[in-house]
């Protein structure tokens, strides 16, 4: 990708738009008796987003009247068993015998009527209300990517996040999803579906953040999701079993039949060629994942994925959609072409003292350059070559044992860099894409650090837990 200038507008510039309030959450017990509960619960004054949680192998049904007091269309709370966070994590704290909806977003709303289907023993309502601005959203930007609106510009609540993110050594796939709820939402609307989202995901299923790391609306604006930095590894909960190792951006609004809005097909394959490319994974590609276990798809299972996958390729589940599922092959299509040149799949094996290979993949023949440099960024190897296959052995034989760092580069191509001995990592300095698979070997760690420093492990949702980052 060729790189013609870096632009960063930091929060620390300009600071957080003054939005109406934060999002605001109220849950409700809903009396389940036969198979329809009419007003059971009564809901507050006013909402603009419905969460549906359950127990039972039944299915729930909700539909809410608008503010002028008309009733909509019965919908689906659609629950997603595998839309979560992975099994075994502190963040999948909350017990398994409730099934979590969608987060719906219903536009103004001041009644809800149930309606259940087979065996529903326990119901309860998330009611959100998010108000609308009219704020200009500012965008954060970084060499190659789409204007992205951080989470200060879309009023991200900051204080019930609940833990620190975690990071993962490589991306390898992206997920598409769809967020469900009305497709009919207005511009100005957009920053406060995505409020309502972060709250439910947090207030209503007790998860540590917004679930996906990106989020696209229908007039083409790219909203920043979890928290931890748009260009790192961050761990969402998007898809049970397959967060680590992935990057969930998901398309507001419900697509099993309506068309995708063109600008948010195009803001998609932006996002995605841009993030794919920091990862150098081939948009084209496929790759097996081993998952981390799901109701599908067990723990150890390896699983055929394409490079640009939907959600459904992971677990039970319809989503992203049928109409955006469809979509998915022209749009990796569109990932592939956008950005070019690139550069995939960078990996060094071996060890120094010793043999060490290096190999990559570039989208076109040209002229690239591998640099070695030690623990004190001297420059102690370099080589060059031309072609679109990168495959070099080096002889490091005469070399002392330590710490060794990689740049592989080529012509107005995002550079990779890693570890002799560890995992590829990306122009970022972070981990990025390996391959399906990794290299494997030793790291040499020079630094620790811990966020919080200080953790209380008491199960009271406060500081329960510590990242720890290794570079």
């Amino acid at each position: 990708m060729k790189i013609l200038a870096v632009t960063i507008f930091l929060a620390a510039v300009f600071p957080p738009a003054a939005f109406a309030q934060d999002a605001t959450i109220v849950s409700r017990e809903v009396l389940v008796a036969g198979t329809r509960s009419l007003a059971a619960a009564k809901p507050p004054a006013r909402f603009n987003l419905v969460g549906l949680h359950w127990q039972g192998t039944g299915s729930v049904e909700f539909r809410t009247r608008s503010a002028p007091g008309r009733w909509r269309e019965w919908v689906q709370a659609a629950p997603e068993p595998e839309d979560r966070p992975d099994a075994g994590t502190a963040e999948r704290a909350r017990p398994d015998a409730w099934r979590l909806g969608n987060p719906w977003w219903v536009g103004p709303s001041d009644g809800i009527e149930y309606r259940f289907r087979g065996r529903v023993r326990r119901a309860r309502a998330f009611f959100v209300w998010s108000a609308p601005t009219a704020v200009p959203l500012r965008t954060l930007q970084k060499a190659g990517s789409p204007g992205i609106v951080p989470r200060s510009g879309w009023g991200a609540n900051e204080a019930i996040k609940r833990a620190a993110p975690l990071y993962t050594a490589d991306v390898r796939v992206a997920i598409v999803h769809h967020t469900a709820g009305s497709n009919g939402y207005g511009a100005a609307e957009s920053p406060a579906i995505v409020r309502a989202i972060q709250t439910y995901h947090v207030k209503g299923n007790g998860w540590n953040d917004i679930g996906y790391n990106f989020l696209v609306d229908r007039f083409g604006k790219v909203f920043e999701g979890r928290y931890g930095g748009i260009d790192r590894n961050v761990v969402g909960a998007h898809a049970e079993g397959f967060n680590r190792g992935s990057v969930g951006a998901a398309v507001l609004g419900e697509y099993s039949s309506l068309t995708v809005a063109e600008k948010a097909q195009e803001a998609l394959a932006k996002l995605l060629a841009w993030r794919l490319d920091l990862a150098h994974v081939e948009p084209l590609s496929t790759l097996s994942f081993s998952s981390g276990g799901n109701p599908r798809f067990g723990a150890g299972a390896l699983v055929s994925l394409r490079a640009v996958s939907g959600h459904r390729d992971t677990g039970f589940t319809d989503c992203p959609g049928r109409a955006l599922y469809a979509l998915l092959g022209g749009i990796s299509g569109d990932v592939a072409e956008i950005g070019l040149p690139k550069l995939y799949a960078p990996v060094a094996t071996g060890s120094v003292p010793g043999k060490v290979r290096f190999r990559a993949r570039l989208s076109a023949p040209l002229e690239w350059t591998i640099d070695v440099t030690n623990a004190k960024g001297t420059l102690v190897f370099s080589t060059a070559g031309y072609g679109q296959t990168v495959d070099f052995n080096w002889n490091a034989s005469g070399l002392p044992a330590g710490s060794y760092a990689y740049a592989i580069r080529a012509t107005d191509v995002t550079a990779a860099r890693g570890r002799i001995g560890g995992a590829g990592v990306g122009s970022t300095g972070v981990g990025a894409g390996t391959g399906a698979t990794g290299t494997g070997g030793l790291l040499t760690v020079t630094e620790v650090a811990a966020e919080p420093e200080t953790i209380s492990p008491n199960a009271d949702g406060v500081a329960d837990e510590s990242a720890i980052t290794y570079t």
